[in-house]
């Protein structure tokens, strides 16, 4: 198993509204890609850096990623959908962790 995390510094006072789009963004993901096996979880910060948003993705390998997420990235809602949301993003980076156990 891989988790991939997208981990975005939203503008300030911008983590409701980013999270609303967000999750509509993982709805047209879901509808996308609904042959693939994944989890997603979207996560906000408690403590340390203010409007931290975290979009994590579950996938059985990175390979199931790579293959897949061109397909998300071509479907037009999607880019609709990303296009808002990045207007609330200040900065972000991605992680990606395989599960040790």
């Amino acid at each position: 198993m891989v988790i991939v995390r997208n981990v975005f510094r939203l503008k300030f006072g911008k983590t409701k509204e980013a999270v609303a789009v967000l999750k509509e963004g993982l709805e047209i993901q879901r509808k996308a890609l609904s042959d693939v096996e994944f989890s997603a979880r979207i996560l906000t910060d408690v403590t340390g850096p203010f409007y931290t948003l975290v979009l994590e993705i579950t996938v059985p390998n990175f390979a199931a990623f790579e293959s897949n997420a061109g397909r998300v990235f071509a479907d037009k809602d999607w880019q609709a959908n990303y296009q808002t949301f990045s207007a609330m993003v200040e900065s972000g980076y991605r992680e990606v962790l395989s599960v040790a156990g």
